[in-house]
């Protein structure tokens, strides 16, 4: 029954393989913007928290859409990359004021 489960999964991933792909255009780097946001939520919400890093993702998810929404679409994934940059900026300042009370 494990084997017939797995194999009838193959099979739907499959079919809607063959029945997506002609819609939509793949190259080989489509993931790459994917993973960056990802890696910029986790790191927004904390690297070692599981719920910290969800909320990270929520939090980018609706700074890039009203960016989206109220500026332009174009530059949604440069939004992405500007709300990391400026936190990047906070949060090595808060690091260095940490780094001094030491």
């Amino acid at each position: 029954m494990s084997l017939l489960s797995f194999a009838m999964a193959a099979a739907l991933g499959a079919v809607g393989g063959i029945v997506i792909a002609p819609l939509t255009m793949t190259s080989y780097d489509i993931g790459l913007m994917l993973g960056l946001k990802g890696f910029i939520a986790a790191a927004m919400g904390g690297l070692s928290n599981q719920t910290g890093a969800v909320a990270g993702g929520f939090a980018l998810g609706i700074l890039e859409a009203f960016g989206a929404g109220f500026i332009s679409s174009a530059y949604k994934d440069a939004f992405a990359l500007l709300i990391f940059f400026i936190f990047l900026l906070v949060r090595a300042k808060d690091l260095a004021s940490a780094e001094e009370e030491k």
